[in-house]
């Protein structure tokens, strides 16, 4: 039995949008891309992945803010 991982499939089609020409897209289809990786980033937030890039992510804002005190 072939099983896909949800997170890496929309990976795959958010790069595969994004390469796109960007000049003949409709605001239906920019909507549909925005969805898509808003979904992607909802599958991908819960698991040890997700949770590591916020975490990448974190440092540097809290840097930042402990900075400007």
């Amino acid at each position: 039995m072939l099983t896909i991982n949800v997170g890496v499939l929309l990976a795959v089609i958010v790069l595969l949008r994004l390469r796109r020409c960007t000049e003949a897209r409709s605001r239906n289809d920019e909507k549909l891309t925005v969805i898509i990786v808003l979904a992607l980033g909802i599958v991908i937030a819960p698991t040890p992945l997700g949770q590591g890039i916020g975490d990448f992510l974190g440092q540097p804002a809290s840097g930042v803010t402990d900075s400007s005190r």
